[in-house]
């Protein structure tokens, strides 16, 4: 290949010319769009036309820890049982239903 073209495929100058390109057609089209008209309802939450009051809601670390250790044993189990060996799939059945009691109890937990 010729220096040059290997010097225009680049990756930081393509991106470089990719985001000018970019940028022309976003400007472009932007001055094709109708502009709007300011109203007090644009910056409003869509609720089907109702007012609603605002409210501080501070969210907590239990649920996300309960995902993550859902998914940590869902994911630990299906590498355990991939890797299994042939003349051990009662072993690897036995370790499903652990795992599966284990996901139970973390459910029941959480309600509470």
């Amino acid at each position: 290949m010729d220096n040059g073209i290997k010097i225009l495929l680049s990756p930081p100058l393509a991106f470089l010319i990719f985001l000018c390109v970019s940028f022309i057609i976003y400007k472009s089209v932007g001055s094709l769009a109708t502009k709007g008209k300011p109203s007090p309802g644009k910056l409003k939450t869509y609720t089907g036309g109702e007012d609603i009051p605002g409210a501080k809601i501070q969210f907590g670390y239990k649920s996300f820890f309960f995902i993550a250790v859902s998914f940590t044993m869902i994911e630990i189990s299906t590498l355990v049982i991939a890797t299994i060996q042939r003349g051990f799939s009662i072993l690897g059945i036995f370790y499903l239903a652990m795992i599966f009691i284990s996901i139970l109890s973390l459910i029941t937990w959480n309600t509470f």
